[in-house]
Order: C-alpha cells, then sequence, then structure tokens
C-alpha cells in the first residue's frame, strides 16, 4: 500500500465498471487484481457488457458479475435498477462515459470514483483529475493511475491475466478437431476496414509460414467477420480450420489462443488476449497508434504501417500517412519465424 485511496480498506462492496471493448478489458485486469489486494473483505461485483463476461470468466477477483447493455436511456436506468439491488459503498467507473457516472449517481452509490472528464465531474464523489497533455496514453497505464489513486496502493505489477474454465477448454477441444499438429491463428479482422491488412496478404503469409514450418492455419473472426473469414480459408486451402464457421466464442477463443504457437493479428482485441495468455503475437498497426495499448512483458512483435511517424504526432491524427497496405508479407513471415524460433528455444 502506498497510502490512503480514495475508495476506503474496508468497503463492504464495490462496483467496478469495465470498458466495452475487449482489448480494453483485458489492460483493466490489473485493477481487478489491485481491488482484490486493496480491499480483501468486500464483495466486489464486475459490471460489464455482454462479451466480456465470457473474456473475464473465472476471474478469481470478482464475486460476481452485472452483464447488461448499458448503452441508451433505457440501459441507464436498468444498470442503476442492478446496482442500487447491491447497495455498493462505492464505484470505480473505468469507462469515461456521462451515462456511466449517471447510472451510479441515479443508483445512490455513496462514493463514486472515476476520470474527471467528458462532462461528468458534477456526478463523481471523487473525481479524479485527467492530464489532457498527457498522449499517447497506454490504456493499460490509464487504468492502473485510477486505480493507484483509488486504491492507494501500489501498481508496480501491470501485467494482464486471462484465466479458463472447464467449459472454456471442452469448447476448445470441440472447435480444433481436424487440427493436426502445431497451428497458426490468422485474424484478418477489426473494427474498422482501414485497420484491416488486406485478406490477400494474411493469406499469402498463413501459406508461407505452413509451408516452412509445417503449422496448421487456423482463421478467427466474430459473427460478423464470417464473410472475411470465409474468403481467407478459401485463399489458405482446404486444410484451414474456420473457426467463425464453427461457432467460437470470446471465452473459447481464449483457450484456443493458449494452444496456438502464433497469432498473427490486426490492431483488436485478440492481440490482447494472446497476450494475457502468455502467446507470441504479430500486430500489424496501420492508422492507429501503437502507443495506446502498449503491453509490458508482451512476446510481441508490432509492425507499424510508418515506423518513422515522429514522436510529437498520433498515427490516428494523420491516417492517410499510415496506410496499413504498407506493410509487406515478407516482414510479416519474417516476425513470425523470429516469434517461432524464441517459442521453441
Amino acid at each position: 500500500m502506498t497510502g490512503p485511496g480514495l475508495i476506503p480498506r474496508e468497503v463492504a462492496s464495490l462496483v467496478i465498471e469495465l470498458p466495452s471493448w475487449v482489448g480494453d478489458a483485458v489492460m483493466a485486469t490489473p485493477v481487478l487484481r489491485a481491488a482484490r489486494g486493496a480491499c480483501p473483505g468486500a464483495r466486489i461485483t464486475g459490471l460489464m457488457r455482454p462479451g466480456i463476461d465470457q473474456v473475464l470468466a473465472g476471474c478469481p477477483y470478482l464475486d460476481g458479475a452485472i452483464v447488461l447493455d448499458s448503452r441508451g436511456l433505457m440501459g441507464v436506468l436498468a444498470v442503476m435498477r442492478a446496482v442500487r439491488r447491491l447497495r455498493p459503498g462505492a464505484a470505480l467507473l473505468l469507462p469515461n462515459s456521462f451515462r456511466s457516472a449517471l447510472a451510479m449517481r441515479l443508483a445512490k452509490v455513496p462514493r463514486r470514483v472515476g476520470y474527471a472528464r467528458d462532462g461528468r465531474t458534477w456526478l463523481l464523489t471523487a473525481p479524479v483529475p485527467w492530464d489532457r497533455a498527457r498522449r499517447p496514453v497506454a490504456a493499460l497505464d490509464y487504468y492502473a493511475d485510477l486505480a493507484k489513486r483509488a486504491f492507494g496502493c501500489d501498481m508496480s505489477d501491470r501485467s494482464v491475466e486471462l484465466w479458463r474454465t472447464e467449459e472454456e477448454m471442452a469448447a476448445a477441444d470441440r472447435l480444433l478437431e481436424g487440427v493436426a499438429g502445431p497451428f497458426i491463428v490468422l485474424n484478418p479482422g477489426a473494427n474498422r476496414r482501414e485497420k484491416r491488412w488486406p485478406v490477400e496478404r494474411f493469406a499469402e503469409a498463413g501459406r508461407q509460414i505452413r509451408d516452412t514450418h509445417g503449422m496448421s492455419i487456423v482463421v478467427n473472426g466474430s459473427p460478423g467477420e464470417r464473410s472475411l473469414v470465409d474468403d481467407l480459408c478459401a485463399r489458405c486451402g482446404e486444410r484451414a480450420i474456420n473457426l467463425a464457421a464453427r461457432g467460437v466464442t470470446l471465452g473459447s477463443l481464449k483457450e484456443i489462443l493458449r494452444r496456438a504457437r502464433l497469432l498473427i493479428t490486426n490492431d483488436t482485441g485478440p492481440r490482447h488476449i494472446a497476450a494475457a495468455v502468455g502467446r507470441p503475437a504479430v500486430v500489424l498497426f496501420g492508422p492507429t497508434d501503437h502507443r495506446w495499448t502498449t503491453l509490458p512483458g508482451a512476446r510481441e512483435r508490432l509492425l507499424l504501417s510508418e515506423p518513422f511517424l515522429p514522436e510529437d504526432r498520433v498515427a490516428d491524427d494523420v491516417a492517410a500517412l499510415c496506410p496499413i497496405e504498407r506493410i509487406a508479407v515478407s516482414d510479416v513471415v519474417r516476425a513470425s519465424a523470429l516469434l517461432l524460433v524464441a517459442d521453441s528455444a
């Protein structure tokens, strides 16, 4: 402990609202670990959107979960009612949204801690100043710094972690049926098209790695990315395993990535899952700045479309200078080979 925090150690019930994005939720796991250490007697409940509960399944730091879509007025009211039933003594808000603070205020949580931004300062009992000049800042550090203020604890351990359940392991067995020997996972999707490396290059890189290293190819994607996954599998050949077609979930993906030799992915959630389960990844960055998502200790090779961008420029703000198509297949194959050799050493 470093000193008194904004949330008392003796609090009986604590709600922690988790971020909505998969990668951000993974980067918030050091906060959950810190909360359990700082408030050992508290009942800690995670508030999260559907899907994040799968990512965090098995978490030993949470005693329960509220799984709700908090968007819109009805979402705010649903969160208010669910939180009010718990009668928590405090709430820690990791998202920056106005509605997250409004829901906790309406739920009459007596101590509400979060960053003072997005016009919500008056809804918080303990607003934490936000330094607008500090950018880019890794989300992992952003959340950890808030936890340090909230709990008055040492946040030097900022390693991310995830857990697996027996159900997830059984699901992975089914999803990987027919995979012979070691395999790599290709993840061609992303939430924006400009973040996606061209599918034909994913296929070429996958085929070269398969043929050189004797790896099977497994392709991951969400239900909304099914056509993209189908296309990539067709380009890789009939032996490629289509996880989207087999019904992969975020929960089962944790175990699949834990068993994989390597992940090749765009800047998206599975990259963070791989880091949390200790697997190597080649991560492709186009018009998003890698400094927003720095993961200390991760076994990664980051390939930037514009590696010589000046330090004072943010890739997100100069998208035209950072087209992801600049990343060459040969660079991905080389980075993959280096990670595979290091992993087998």
